[in-house]
């Protein structure tokens, strides 16, 4: 394919970015946050240091993506800088962590929504009659479905901002403050803290969205950089002021625990009539979400059945180059959770198995400039080596604590890359009998 005829351009994969990161996590997660982190301050706080995480991992891939432009993200990078083995266990983590159970946590979300104004539909099933639909949509021609990308996150976008200003001047807001009170930097530096921060880590997933198509992308090594780093910091914005106005028309014990925090402060804002129609608003925000989903995770699952043998039917593609085989299995993967798994605790599995090999990855941006100092890089780090540590360090920070306080969460997510590495290498060892 060549330059000038690959199908993603700056605006399509900032808007991938966007659509990956804006959904599930935003309208969900501060009903889990609350149960533990009680002030206003704190609370924004850990929006305002999640996006400073996914800012900081944003301009180290941007790195990783420029010099490596291929599609696959993680499995691409850590298969080159440290074995296939390790590129492999983050593809394995992302087809079945990264991108279906989060498409089945959107679906959930969006079903939850659907629920609150039509109790009669099942949740589940609206759910996973979304997924379906998409995955056609995607299945045949990647250019059709950028054009729904685009469509979609600019809808999504512009509903969200107005969201943000009728809850800023509409509706009876509670008497709070933003400012530090007493115990604000106590919760800050706790480890219940460091959790929560997991969920928001889930919240931000997706701010490398872009890379995992970066062989689809024009102009990349320009393209990439542009498209992580101003898709991250507009969406941080939004983030901060999305939770400030949840805060402002709700209380703390009406949202503790419940999903659907978009829903409560929909109706405080437009009462209930309003608050039904922004509840289905948010469902079709939603539907950009699990799009962009099915669209970015199976490049992954493609690559990795170019390079190993045993699951080569993972690569197969139609006659427009779509990777249709590793989106039926990743969708079908979504459609098992949704109706096999609980919310919350996929939730928390996710944003642990996720930290873990995003972590690795900007690493390993050390150890490339360390191994091959020479490597062309059209784009380098901004502020390094300062902003990758700090991505290292606050990620080290959340999964120690999460560790401590959740090991079945945290054991959940090893087995996962035991049964990874399992898989692997008995690929390996079947792939040369086939020759």
């Amino acid at each position: 394919m060549s330059e000038s005829r690959k199908p993603i351009g700056f605006y399509t994969a900032t808007a991938l970015v966007i659509a990956n990161m804006v959904g599930t996590g935003v309208f969900t997660s501060l009903g889990y946050q609350v149960f533990d982190t009680k002030t206003v301050f704190a609370l924004l706080m850990l929006w305002i240091v999640g996006g400073i995480i996914a800012f900081c991992g944003a301009v180290s891939y941007s790195e990783l993506g420029a010099a490596m432009p291929r599609s696959g993200g993680e499995y691409h990078y850590l298969s080159k800088i440290y074995h296939p083995a390790v590129g492999f266990l983050s593809g394995w983590v992302s087809a079945l962590a990264g991108f279906g159970a989060p498409i089945a946590l959107a679906a959930m979300a969006l079903g939850g929504y659907t629920h609150k104004v039509f109790p009669d539909l099942n949740e589940m099933y609206v759910g996973a009659l979304v997924v379906i639909l998409i995955t056609l949509v995607h299945s045949f021609d990647t250019s059709k479905g950028a054009s729904f990308q685009r469509i979609f996150t600019g809808i999504k976008v512009l509903l969200i901002i107005i969201f943000i200003g009728c809850g800023l001047f509409m509706g009876d807001h509670q008497s709070i403050t933003i400012m530090p009170v007493e115990g604000s930097w106590k919760e800050i530096f706790s480890g219940a803290f460091a959790v929560s921060l997991i969920y928001v880590s889930y919240a931000y997933s997706g701010w490398n969205a872009s890379a995992y198509v970066a062989g689809e992308i024009e102009n990349p090594q320009r393209t990439l950089p542009r498209s992580l780093l101003q898709g991250t910091f507009f969406v941080m914005i939004l983030y901060v002021l999305l939770n400030l106005v949840f805060l402002m028309t709700t209380t703390i014990p009406e949202i503790m625990g419940q999903k659907e925090v978009g829903f409560f402060a929909a109706n405080h804002i437009f009462g209930t009539t309003g608050g039904n129609i922004m509840s289905m608003v948010i469902s079709l925000l939603l539907i950009s979400t699990i799009s962009s989903m099915v669209l970015a995770g199976p490049r992954v699952t493609q690559m990795i059945g170019e390079d190993l043998p045993a699951i080569k039917f993972l690569a197969i593609t139609n006659k427009k180059k779509v990777p249709y085989v590793a989106i039926i299995v990743q969708s079908a993967i979504a459609l098992v959770l949704i109706f096999t798994s609980k919310f919350d605790t996929v939730l928390t599995y996710l944003g642990f198995t996720l930290s873990l090999f995003t972590t690795l990855t900007v690493i390993g941006l050390f150890v490339l400039r360390f191994t091959q100092p020479n490597l062309e890089r059209p784009y380098k780090t901004w502020g390094y080596p300062v902003t990758p540590i700090i991505f290292i360090a606050l990620n080290i920070w959340v999964m120690y604590f999460l560790i401590h306080n959740k090991p079945m969460i945290a054991a959940y997510g090893f087995g996962t890359i035991v049964v990874g590495l399992v898989v692997y290498y008995i690929g390996q060892a079947i792939a040369p009998s086939k020759k």
